[in-house]
C-alpha cells in the first residue's frame, strides 16, 4: 500500500531567484517613482563665492566712465582753399576771436582778382564813354530842335503875310495854300521831333540805370572777391585754447576741410559712453554724482545721442555745482548715473554667474551648506553691485553668485 506524503510548506530553494528578482524589480520600480534622479557634481567649496538674499533699499544707479571735454569746440575750416603758407599760432595758445590761426595763398583767386578789376576798369570805361555819346546826342537833338522852332516861327511869319496879301487880293490862292501847308508841317515836324526827344531821353536814361546797375553789380563782385581774398587768413571764432591744428607748411587744404578746433574753456562737460541695455531709460535732465579729491560733485545729463556704435550710445553731463580743483580736458571721471529712486526689495550681490545664466537661474545652498540646487528666478533691475530679484528667493537664501562655467547642465552641486 502507497503512503501519501505531505507538501511542504514555506520557500523552498528553487523559488529563491524569483524572490530575488521579484525584489530588485520593486526596488528600481520604487527608484524610478520616488528617487531623486537630480544630475550632481562635486565641486570644491574654497573655489566658489556665495552671496546671501536679503531685503533692503535697491538704488538704481548706474555707473560710467566719462571723458572731461571742453563746454564748446568749434572747428577750424577754412573758406577758401589755398597752400599753407604761414602757422601763426601752435596748439595749446590761447587765442582771441579773429586772430590769425594760419595763412594761406591760392595764386587761381589772385588772377579772379585781377581779371575782376580789370572787367570793372573797362566798364566803367564803357560807361564814361557812352555818356559822352549820349550827351553829344543831347546836344545835337536840342539844336535841332531849336532849328525847327526858328523855321516854324518863320513859316508862321510868313503864313501871316501871305494870308494878308490873299485877302487883299495881291497873291495868288496858290502862294496862299503853299505858306499854309508850309506852316503845318513845319508844325508836325516840330512835334514829331519833340515826340522823338522824349522817347530818346527816356531810352537815355533807362540804358543809363541799367549801365550803372551792371557797373554796381561788378563793383560788389569785385568787393566779394576782394573779401575771398582776405579769408586766406583762417581766423578763430572764440576765444579759447587752440586744441589741435592737422597742417604743415605746403599742404594744399580744400574749402571746408577740417584743420583743427579751438576748445572753449570758459566751462567743461563731460562725456559719458552708456551700454545700450540702458538706451530706454536715460534721458536728459537725470542726476548724477561723482567722487574726486574726497569730496563728491553733482552733474546733469544734458543730451543723449541717438546713435549706437559697439554697443554703447554717447552722452553729455554738465555740471551743477562746483567743478573739481585743476579740471582739465582728457581727465575721467567714474560717474554714478541715478535711473530712478531708491525701492525696497530683495537684493543679491552682483556675480559672473549672470554671463551663463542670463539672470533666469541660481543654485541656492542648502541650510547645511553640503549642496546646492538649480533653482528658477527672474531678476529685474541691477546696479554696479547688486541685483534685483523680483522671484525665487527669500531673504536669507544663499546663493552661488561665482561663474557657472564648468557645472554645465548638472542640477546638483555637492560642495566639498
Amino acid at each position: 500500500m502507497d503512503i501519501q506524503l505531505e507538501r511542504k510548506k514555506g520557500i523552498r530553494r528553487k523559488h529563491i531567484p524569483y524572490i530575488i528578482v521579484g525584489a530588485v524589480i520593486i526596488f528600481l520600480i520604487g527608484w524610478i517613482i520616488f528617487g531623486d534622479h537630480s544630475s550632481t557634481l562635486k565641486v570644491d567649496a574654497r573655489g566658489i563665492s556665495i552671496g546671501e538674499a536679503r531685503v533692503d533699499l535697491f538704488n538704481d544707479f548706474v555707473r560710467v566712465d566719462g571723458q572731461v571735454q571742453p563746454i564748446t569746440v568749434v572747428q577750424l575750416s577754412p573758406e577758401e582753399g589755398g597752400i599753407v603758407q604761414e602757422k601763426v599760432v601752435e596748439e595749446g595758445a590761447w587765442v582771441n576771436r579773429g586772430d590769425v590761426i594760419v595763412r594761406l595763398s591760392n595764386s587761381a583767386l589772385d588772377l579772379q582778382i585781377l581779371s575782376a578789376e580789370a572787367e570793372l576798369a573797362e566798364k566803367q570805361n564803357f560807361l564814361r564813354n557812352t555818356q559822352v555819346t549820349m550827351e553829344q546826342d543831347r546836344l545835337n537833338n536840342q539844336n535841332e530842335k531849336l532849328q525847327l522852332e526858328l523855321d516854324t516861327q518863320r513859316k508862321l511869319r510868313k503864313f501871316g503875310q501871305q494870308e494878308q496879301l490873299y485877302k487883299d487880293n495881291l497873291i495868288a490862292r496858290e502862294d496862299y495854300l503853299q505858306a499854309r501847308e508850309d506852316y503845318e508841317l513845319a508844325i508836325q515836324k516840330h512835334a514829331l521831333v519833340l515826340e522823338r526827344l522824349r522817347q530818346d531821353s527816356i531810352y537815355r536814361s533807362i540804358q543809363v540805370d541799367v549801365m550803372e546797375d551792371n557797373l554796381d553789380n561788378m563793383r560788389r563782385n569785385v568787393l566779394l572777391i576782394r573779401e575771398r581774398k582776405d579769408h586766406l587768413n583762417v581766423r578763430s571764432q572764440i576765444n579759447g585754447e587752440l586744441g589741435r591744428l592737422d597742417i604743415v607748411l605746403g599742404q594744399n587744404v580744400s574749402p571746408g576741410q577740417t584743420i583743427g578746433q579751438i576748445n572753449d574753456l570758459s566751462d567743461y562737460k563731460v562725456e559719458a559712453r552708456i551700454d545700450e541695455h540702458y538706451i530706454d531709460r536715460v534721458r536728459t535732465g537725470l542726476n548724477a554724482t561723482f567722487e574726486r579729491q574726497g569730496g563728491n560733485f553733482a552733474l546733469t545729463l544734458r543730451k543723449v545721442y541717438p546713435e549706437v556704435r559697439e554697443g554703447k550710445f554717447r552722452s553729455d553731463f554738465v555740471f551743477t555745482g562746483e567743478r573739481p580743483d585743476n579740471i582739465r580736458s582728457g581727465q575721467t571721471y567714474y560717474i554714478n548715473l541715478e535711473l530712478g529712486q531708491p525701492t525696497e526689495g530683495i537684493i543679491i550681490p552682483k556675480g559672473t554667474f549672470f554671463q551663463s545664466t542670463g539672470g533666469s537661474w541660481i543654485f541656492v545652498v542648502d541650510h547645511d551648506g553640503k549642496r546646492a540646487y538649480r533653482r528658477n528666478i527672474r531678476i529685474g533691475r541691477q546696479n554696479p553691485q547688486y541685483y534685483e530679484v523680483l522671484e525665487g528667493l527669500s531673504a536669507g537664501d544663499k546663493v552661488i553668485v561665482s561663474g557657472y562655467e564648468s557645472y554645465k547642465d548638472n542640477q546638483v552641486l555637492i560642495l566639498e
